[in-house]
């Protein structure tokens, strides 16, 4: 459908929202139709007229999941949502297309004043400390995607985490697009405020249909003083998916931001997680691994911008091309001139698997002051032919070793994992690599 304020007033109305919403999202438009695709990065032949911009819900959200329709229930029971949440969660969110039909967290994080609920929810029951932080850190006219997502955003999570306040286990929302040609674009919110901690997690499917669907989110953390924030992501679109993500967190003083980012679907990703180091001996880490194979374009990265003294950054970059795959490093690192006494580290390695695949790194490394330090490597390698014939020589088969290979090359990545996600990572990277 073509994209006009009477899709956004439609959306809107359906939500019930207030006034000043509507007037954001009509404003986002307005920044969307005058924007253009990224001058950057690779091509995007998208055709916005034919993108399904909002579905409304076929099921009623709900803390059950016998309430929901067999199919859907089936769905998510299938991708192991259901079963990860008996066993290692403290709550759970389900989005499907547009809406988020599940949503639900133990009684002791309730008791604990913790907010967790969708993004839709909270702007309804929770409008103060909602408006407070929305669009702040991530502005809707930034980029032809933050403003589409500003102008028809659905659903997301939105989670609050009191000052002194600790959860035992993750919480974690599942989204996936169902529908063919459909577009989905969550907002998500988090503020874990001062002395605090949480660990959250992303999953992210999709059937694979012949036209294209595109999934643009926004992400804006915000991480107190003396807090921690770990944002755990393993995305697994189909091939048919564009994921365009904006993702960003500012860190006050003490604090420590940590993506955990595992890209393995979709058609093309340009996602590059940001840590904005505000408060003085704050920290950000982030620890990706983009795995491109048969027709993929994997453009990912991280962003580290250094503004307070003494603060200290780490991104660790592991890509994987085959099959004719493309795996980008894209990345910034900024030490600002009042960033005193700082440190940043990044490195990036890449395993190429064929002859037709690439691999390109393109950093932008920048330090103002002359008392901070930043280091950079970079390597690019096939599979060690000795390594190979060491395997084999044990009895091990070619397809085998390799796979044992690559698995220990994407190792730092899957050592931050729980262990239920490490073995997933693994079997999607192993059906990827081979191309099943």
């Amino acid at each position: 459908m073509k994209l006009t304020s009477d899709v956004v007033k439609h959306i809107s109305n359906i939500k019930g929202e207030p006034e000043w919403m509507l007037k954001f999202r009509l404003s986002a438009l307005d920044a969307f139709d005058k924007s253009s695709n990224p001058s950057f990065g690779p091509k995007l032949d998208i055709d916005y007229d034919n993108i399904n911009y909002y579905k409304e819900r076929e099921e009623n959200l709900t803390d059950n999941w016998n309430n929901l329709s067999c199919s859907v229930r089936n769905l998510f029971d299938d991708l192991g949502v259901i079963s990860a949440e008996k066993k290692y969660l403290d709550g759970v969110g389900a989005q499907y297309d547009s809406e988020v039909i599940y949503h639900n967290m133990n009684k002791e994080l309730k008791e604990k004043h913790v907010i967790f609920c969708d993004t839709d929810t909270a702007l309804r029951e929770y409008p103060n400390i909602f408006k407070k932080y929305f669009n702040t850190l991530v502005k809707y006219n930034e980029n032809k995607f933050t403003a589409l997502n500003g102008a028809v955003w659905s659903g997301g999570t939105f989670i609050y985490i009191p000052p002194d306040t600790h959860l035992d286990r993750p919480l974690q929302s599942y989204f996936r697009i169902n529908s063919r040609n459909m577009g989905q674009f969550e907002r998500t919110l988090i503020i874990v405020d001062d002395n605090s901690e949480l660990h959250y997690i992303e999953g992210c499917t999709a059937p694979t249909y012949t036209e294209d669907a595109l999934h643009a989110a926004v992400v804006e953390i915000f991480v107190g003083k003396n807090s921690k924030c770990r944002y755990t992501t393993i995305q697994n679109w189909s091939s048919d998916v564009y994921n365009l993500v904006t993702k960003r967190a500012v860190v006050d003083d003490n604090g420590l931001m940590e993506w955990i980012d595992g890209n393995v679907g979709a058609k093309t990703n340009m996602k590059y997680p940001c840590c904005i180091l505000k408060g003085d001996n704050s920290r950000g880490s982030c620890i990706t691994v983009a795995a491109a194979g048969n027709g993929q374009i994997q453009d990912s990265g991280a962003k580290m911008i250094h503004l307070g003294k003494n603060t200290k950054s780490n991104i660790v970059s592991k890509s994987i091309a085959s099959g004719g795959g493309n795996a980008i490093y894209r990345g910034t690192v900024r030490i600002s001139k009042n960033a005193i006494n700082s440190r940043a580290s990044v490195k990036c390695d890449t395993l190429i698997l064929d002859n037709i695949s690439k691999s390109d790194t393109i950093p932008t490394n920048i330090v103002d002051n002359n008392s901070s330090f930043m280091e950079h490597e970079a390597t690019v390698s096939k599979i060690s032919e000795d390594k190979l014939f060491y395997l084999m020589s044990r009895g091990i088969d070619e397809e085998k070793a390799k796979e044992l290979i690559i698995m220990g090359f994407v190792n730092a990545f899957r050592e931050e994992l729980p262990m239920e996600y490490a073995v997933e990572l693994n079997r999607l990277l192993a059906l990827n690599i081979g191309g099943k």
